[in-house]
């Protein structure tokens, strides 16, 4: 049965995952995205061809994604200290989780860029559309159900890296399972981490499957 504490516990440690998910998953979309859009058009006979550019972005985000998070974590600590003054806490988690999603957002939006019939893109170069417009008026629209996509599958890696976090001081879930369900031996507390966890990526992709059906112009 859960008593008042822990649903107290549960609730304080749902609402610092949710709030370490959120503004990591913001933060990792606002970068994630142009450097994505970059890696797209700077590719070889797109809208911006420069093939150095695009193999340096393209070194810089593999090298980062292949950084395991624990590891990532551990030795961005004086970027986290420099970023928000501690690395310690549901703020400080917030650093290595937006620099471990940036480029793995960057790659799930060109993967939805190069999804989009090229022939759309030369019609609107045909039009006389500047590489602006037509990033801005074809390819983001038209790959939208794709990158809202992408963006549920980020925000559920974001959940696991946020308890992956909480069990080396960042707070939220992951915290709770470690401090009071494994070292407390509190097996309740343990089920019932698991159990917000999982409601709360089916709640994710729920949302995320629901978005991308209604931007989907090809289901209306």
């Amino acid at each position: 049965m859960w008593n008042e504490m822990t649903l107290q516990l549960l609730a304080s440690a749902f609402w610092e995952t949710l709030y370490m998910v959120g503004v990591s998953l913001v933060l990792s979309l606002a970068a994630g995205l142009p450097l994505g859009v970059l890696l797209v058009i700077t590719a070889p006979g797109h809208l911006w061809p420069h093939a150095r550019l695009n193999q340096v972005l393209g070194a810089i985000v593999n090298a980062t994604r292949s950084v395991p998070f624990i590891i990532l974590m551990i030795a961005i600590i004086p970027f986290t200290r420099l970023m928000v003054g501690t690395s310690i806490g549901t703020s400080a988690a917030m650093v290595p989780l937006t620099v471990a999603a940036v480029p793995f957002v960057a790659r799930l939006v060109e993967t939805s860029l190069k999804e989009v019939d090229y022939g759309v893109i030369e019609a609107a170069q045909a039009m006389g559309a500047s590489p602006l417009q037509i990033i801005y008026k074809v390819l983001l629209p038209e790959a939208l159900p794709s990158l809202i996509s992408g963006s549920t599958i980020t925000a559920i890696s974001l959940v696991g890296y946020s308890a992956m976090a909480g069990a080396v001081g960042g707070g939220g879930l992951g915290d709770l399972a470690v401090r009071y369900g494994y070292e407390r031996f509190r097996t309740d507390i343990m089920v019932s981490t698991v159990v917000v966890l999982i409601a709360f990526v089916q709640a994710l992709q729920w949302v995320g499957d629901w978005l991308a059906s209604r931007t989907d112009h090809r289901q209306s």
